[in-house]
Parts: C-alpha cells; structure tokens; sequence
C-alpha cells in the first residue's frame, strides 16, 4: 500500500450515487417553488397596488393611487415583522447570510417552517413594493428544503450540506435561468470545498431546476439582448475602469446597509416594528421614482436595451441605493441579486454617456456583472451569471475584466461581503480562499523521524519507562521487535503514559503489553491521508513502514511532525528568492563574447 493506491478524489465513494438521486428530486421540487414564489409576488403585487387578482408579475410603477401609495410598503413591512415575530425570526434578511449560518453554526439544519414562512414573507415584501428580488429567498427555501430532507434521512454532515446547497443552487438556477452561474455560488459562497462528492449533486440539482423552468417559465433567457460588437483593446481598458466604479459602488453600499441595521439597533423598539419603518422609507422614494419598487425585472431589462433616459437611470440608482439600503437594513425578507443588477446596470448607462469606446448596453451589461461580482466577492458567479442573463457571448472579455476589477477594488476596501458580514457579526469568521491543503503535497518521507529508539519483545516494561522519565527528550513512541527484527507491536508516547500510571510490576516485558499498530503510514504518501488515518485512530504517532513489508520500521510519525510539516510550507511560502537576475546573465554574456574574442585573435 502507499501511493499507488491513492486516487485524485478521496472523499469519492458510492454514497454519491444515492445523495444525487435525492438532489435531483430536491432540484425538481425548487424549480416548482421558485414559480410558485413568482406567482405570488405578482399576485400581492397586483393585490395591493393594482386591487385585481391576478398572478402576472407586474410591476407597481404604474400605479395609480397617488399618496397611498407610501402606505402600501409600511403594511407590507409590518406584516413580515408580525410573521418574523410569530412565526420564525430565520425568515428576517436576503436568504443567502441565512444558508451560510446553517451551514456554519446549525451543521446544515434548518427549521421545516421556515421553508413555508420564507417565500410567503418575501412575496408579501416584494408584492407591497419592497426593492428587492425573488433569488435569496428561493435560495433560502431550496436550501430548508434539501435541509429538512437531510434531516429526515441518515445523512453525514457533509451530506446535508450538500442537499442544502442543492436546493439553493437549483432555486437561483429555476429563477434567472442560470445553471452554470448557481453552482459557481455554490462553489465560491456555500460548499466551503471543490469535491466531487458535492459538486455533482449540486450541478445536477442545478441542471434539473433549469429543465424545469423551461416547461414552467419557459427557456429564454430573462434579459435577452443583441450581441454587442466584438471588443477591442481599447473597450477592455474601459471596461476595467468600470469595473473600478463598480467596486467602489459596491464598497459604498455594503458599508451603507450595515449602517442602517446598526442605526435601527439603536431604535428604543422592538425589532418587529423596523421593517414597517423601512418600508415608509420605501414608499417615499418609490414615490419619487416608481421605477425603484419592487423586483424590478423589466426595469433591468429597459436598462439593458438602453431604453432608459440618462437622468431617469441616475435618479434610479440614487432612490434604489437608498430605499434597498435602508430597507434591508430593517430586517425585511428580500433578495439581494436583483437590486444589484438594477444599481449596477443604471450606474452603467450613466458612464456609458462618457465613456468614448463600446454601446450603453455593453457598459449596462459589464456594470451589472461587476457590481454583483464585487458585492458578493464571487467574480467567476457575477461573469457568468451575466452572461447567462443576457446570452451576450460578445461582452464575456469586457464582463471579465470589470468583475475581476470590481473584485480587486472589494478586496481591499471592505474585509468582508455584504453576505458574510452578517455572520460574522454573530461571532463566525468564514474563511474564502480556498486551496490544496499543504499536507497534500508534503510525502511523510520527508517529515517522519528517522532516529526512532526500537525495543525488543522482551525488553522490561518498567526499565523503559524510567529511561523515558530520566530523558530529556522522548522519543515518539516504541515500535517493538521480534527476534527476526520484526515490528510485533507499537507503543505510543500516550500509551506509554497510561502504563505509567497503572505501575507495572517488574516482569511485564513490552511483548506482554505493545498492541499491534492501529494505524501506520508509509514514507510516499502524503503527510495528509497519514494524518487523518493517526486522527481516525486518535493516537498521537504511528510508525512508518515499508511498502513492500509493513513489519519492517522505516520510521515515526508524530503530531509534532504533522506541524512542522505547516512550518515549512509557511516558511516557503514568506521566503523571497531571486533565482534569475538579468545583469547577472549580460555579464555573463559579456564575458562569454570576450573570451571567445580573445581566443579569436590568438589564432
């Protein structure tokens, strides 16, 4: 055993089969409420500002109640503060903070009620007026969904976690029509890993969601727009300038939503109540810019067809920053995603009046995708996703160099997103570089201690306690040898400390008591797979042996080596070399052209 039987996938086993069989069922159900969740956000919608049942979605810009219009947020505010009170407080916020919790802090449990009491919330916020989209809370829901599933069968952790993400995935992919974009969230916000184990299930959730939508909602793409001309250099330096103006935006208006939570915290009232004074807020900017009010989704697509004055987009972003800051900042239940696209792709069309280079829809487009990247600090989601909105294959290298821009800008301008500053207010750091652990790529061979002290089957069990009393250093452990040199058994540092404590008589020999080894590594494989098999097994060193004949020592591995193998990592890592250098290699030339002229002339 070593090397040569470890594969590139370790965690790859058969329960994939049975947990993607149980995905594909979450991704169809997701797909189901991720239309139904539509549907009733066009049925309030057309309810409170329109007073008709119907279940289009509309939206509530063309109203005609005048100043009741104001109130129409504050009732829609109020009702989800009585719901989050009465019902459950989990159904408050944009849906994907709330998947991160669980998954950190409740190991990917979620209350069964939550899946109810969460699109019901959001379609009464949204179908009231409320700046948001449908995607969080279908995330959140898809999300209860795979979790209550999780929960109902005999599933690791790992696996509930997977079904969670699924449902998520599959209800953004069910709602804008983005498979490919749902599981790059998956990846970069929620699975905290790049496994086949998880990525499967998730991708084909994501992919049965999509299937889905078509015979619901139908397969076009929800922002469909012209291909856009073919980029050249000068657009891609223009694009990474927007991409610059997306990420401050973005900086701007995650500080700008954290202050309003932070400013409602300090209301003498009680927290059911701010959704209702969010929602006043609401109603007067929506008041001033009817366009601002609720998901908002044929607004985006104005924007992107550049059928949009310049003065109406920039009094656009200014009221929907404003009312979607301050109303998330309540507590109310909304989405995230589609605000954003309209911020962003508004603030786009404004640039695209100066910008010299490319098309309004083009800069719409590339501000969209960059504020979303640089929001979520997901760059791969918000290129991808963008593309997947519009089918404008033409933007993708622009789209790119603006995310990535907006990303770059995020980084160092804000320490965490608008999604993981939330629980990291609750006291969980989350952790986004993602990476081979160290330990993969350091062989035992090269940690494991070479001078270990073997004894012989017969060797005093009390002699060689009090000799590891009297030491200065002690040795890991013992492996124990037979007379032929054989390794018979192995006594750990901690195994050795228990026998000390029983105070064995005189006559115990290390043969009597030495286990067999529970557990061993071998010098070609790596330090990782030998460290969790030591961790399996709870011991704190194991010998290292020969491939070719596991009863003969080669050496022991301890925690201690484990660590430093971390140690040196860190040291290669902070070490600053020069392994080339340019005027080292022109005098080397030089001199190489002297010497061949000197022997030139001598001949």
């Amino acid at each position: 055993m070593g090397v040569d039987t470890l594969g590139d996938f370790a965690t790859a086993n058969r329960r994939m089969f049975f947990v993607s069989a149980i995905a594909v069922g979450v991704g169809l159900a997701s797909a189901l409420i991720a239309a139904a969740l539509l549907y009733l956000i066009g049925f309030f919608t057309n309810l409170f500002f329109y007073q008709r049942v119907s279940f289009a979605l509309v939206s509530p810009a063309a109203n005609q109640l005048g100043y009741l219009e104001i109130a129409v947020p504050v009732v829609g505010g109020l009702i989800v503060g009585l719901m989050a009170r009465y019902g459950s407080e989990r159904i408050r916020g944009h849906g994907i903070p709330e998947a991160l919790e669980a998954i950190l802090i409740n190991k990917s449990k979620i209350e069964p009620k939550v899946t109810v009491l969460k699109p019901v919330s959001t379609a009464i916020s949204i179908g009231t007026g409320g700046p948001f989209g449908a995607e969080g809370p279908i995330i959140m829901t898809g999300g209860s969904l795979g979790s209550v599933l999780g929960q109902m069968l005999k599933l690791s952790s790992p696996e509930r976690r997977t079904l969670l993400v699924a449902g998520a995935a599959a209800g953004m992919a069910a709602t804008f029509n983005s498979p490919v974009a749902a599981v790059l969230l998956a990846v970069e916000l929620l699975l905290f890993e790049w496994r086949p184990r998880s990525l499967i299930p998730v991708g084909l959730a994501s992919a049965t969601a999509t299937v889905a939508r078509w015979s619901i909602l139908g397969s076009a793409p929800l922002f469909p727009i012209a291909l856009t001309p073919s980029p050249d250099l000068l657009v891609m330096l223009e694009a990474g300038l927007v991409g610059v103006v997306a990420g401050s935006a973005a900086t701007l208006l995650t500080y700008a939503v954290y202050a309003c939570e932070d400013a409602f915290k300090m209301l003498p009232l009680h927290w059911m109540w701010w959704p209702a004074i969010g929602g006043l807020v609401v109603g007067l900017g929506g008041f001033v810019a009817p366009m601002a009010l609720g998901v908002g989704y044929g607004t985006i697509d104005l924007l992107l067809l550049g059928k949009v004055a310049v003065e109406t987009a920039a009094v656009l972003v200014l009221v929907k920053s404003t009312i979607w800051s301050v109303s998330l900042g309540s507590g109310t239940s909304g989405g995230v995603l589609a605000p954003l696209l309209m911020m962003g792709a508004s603030l786009g069309l404004l640039e695209s009046s100066f910008l010299p280079q490319g098309v309004p829809s083009l800069w719409a487009l590339v501000s969209m995708g960059a504020i979303v990247g640089g929001t979520m600090r997901s760059p791969f989601t918000g290129a991808i996703f963008t593309l997947e909105l519009t089918n404008d294959v033409n933007a993708l290298p622009p789209l790119l160099v603006g995310v990535l821009a907006a990303y770059f800008v995020t980084l160092f301008t804000m320490k965490r997103s608008i999604l993981t500053e939330k629980v990291a207010r609750k006291g969980v750091h989350v952790a986004r570089e993602y990476g081979v652990d160290v330990l993969e790529q350091v062989p035992v061979a090269k940690v494991m201690h070479r001078d270990f002290e073997a004894v012989g089957q017969d060797t005093a069990l009390d002699a060689l306690l009090s000799r590891r009393a009297g030491a200065e250093s002690k040795p890991a452990g013992h492996p124990v040898l037979d007379a032929d040199g054989r390794m018979s058994g192995y006594l750990s540092a901690g195994d050795l400390e228990k026998l000390a404590r029983k105070a064995p008589g005189p006559d115990i020999t290390a043969g009597e008591l030495a286990p067999a080894p529970r557990a061993v590594a071998y010098p070609n494989e790596p330090t990782r797979v030998a460290a969790d098999r030591m961790a399996e097994v709870d011991s704190d060193s194991i010998p290292v042996v020969d491939p070719s004949d596991p009863h003969r020592v080669l050496g022991l591995l301890s925690r201690d080596d484990v660590f430093n193998a971390r140690v040196m990592w860190f040291k290669e890592e902070s070490k600053l070399e020069r392994h080339l250098s340019v005027s080292h290699w022109l005098s080397r030339r030089f001199r190489r052209g002297r010497g061949r002229a000197a022997a030139g002339s001598e001949k």
